[in-house]
């Protein structure tokens, strides 16, 4: 039975692909913050912060192999210039960067032939008004992406960094969040963990190329056979 590793799982996106791969047979780890979103038996949730560097390192190491890596897991904080919240940012990079790497360097070394990793970006990391600091830990995660790829291609390991427009999560709605108009717009313009989830469970294109994919079913990362950054 295929295993596979998901951040964030307990709600938004990362509930979403969670819930998808349940479906389709596969075992899942969820590792969250929040209490598990899911009961089913061949999901395995644990209540972790992922910004905390000493907490998550062992039960990270805890996780002999999977067969695929989802790091969907993130916050939404943001200002402009003259209000940038250093702490914000601080957490936004520990949260989808640095959590990135410690899951990336000790699991890809323990997965299989075939082993797949897909990073949720955004498309904040071409640059938003009031989310500098969100779209830079978005955009690092696409440098990780292109780097990891070349480095596993050899494996037969692939990456995917999908990055979404606004998806009607819990994220879009923090208080935290800096846009309040995109809330207000989010039921005529955002997209639904539902959809992103078929998008990310069906890609079969490479990393190194960017396109819009709003036309395509939301394809993606873990039956892919090459690597990709997708914009969505």
């Amino acid at each position: 039975m295929r295993s596979a590793v998901v951040t964030g799982s307990s709600s938004g996106i990362g509930k979403a692909i969670a819930a998808r791969l349940l479906d389709d047979g596969w075992r899942v780890a969820g590792l969250d913050l929040a209490p598990a979103g899911i009961e089913h038996e061949r999901l395995t949730s644990t209540r972790v912060d992922l910004g905390d560097r000493t907490v998550r390192r062992p039960i990270i190491e805890s996780i002999e192999t999977t067969d695929a890596l989802v790091h969907a897991a993130g916050i939404m904080r943001g200002a402009k210039l003259g209000a940038l919240d250093h702490t914000a940012g601080d957490l936004l990079w520990r949260i989808h960067v640095d959590a990135a790497m410690a899951l990336a360097d000790w699991l890809a070394p323990r997965m299989p032939v075939g082993g797949r990793i897909v990073l949720i970006g955004s498309r904040a990391a071409k640059g938003v008004v009031g989310k500098s600091q969100y779209g830079a830990a978005k955009a690092a995660l696409v440098a990780l992406g292109r780097s990891w790829a070349k480095e596993l291609i050899t494996k037969g390991i692939t990456v995917n960094v999908v990055a979404p427009a606004a998806t009607e999560t819990a994220m879009l709605s923090d208080r935290n969040a800096p846009s309040s108009r995109l809330r207000r717009r989010r039921s005529a313009a955002t997209s639904s963990p539902r959809r992103s989830r078929r998008w990310l469970l069906s890609c079969s294109r490479p990393m190194l190329t960017q396109s819009q994919v709003r036309r395509l079913p939301f394809a993606a990362g873990l039956r892919s056979d090459r690597s990709e950054m997708r914009t969505i």
